[in-house]
């Protein structure tokens, strides 16, 4: 498995932990300040998360090989 794939998967990974630790507490005016760190570390880790996944594609866009241009110079100098 190349770094990119993995960065990638790394980066869906918070995303979705983001998402289930924001969205599996119920917001209430009396909310312990525990769960309302937990809820706000979710929003902080899917974010972050995003840009993990978003750094992994462009390090793939990035190292992908590219076909060598050929350059003749030889036409040029007759």
């Amino acid at each position: 498995m190349k770094g990119e794939t993995a960065i990638i998967m790394t980066g869906i990974a918070m995303v979705v932990s983001g998402l289930v630790s924001f969205y599996s507490i119920q917001t209430s005016p009396d909310l312990d300040s525990v769960l309302r760190s937990i809820k706000h570390a979710g929003t902080f880790v899917g974010l972050m998360g995003i840009g993990v996944t978003m750094a992994g594609i462009l390090l793939y866009l990035i190292n992908r090989n590219q076909p060598k241009i050929q350059e003749s110079f030889d036409a040029d100098m007759r």
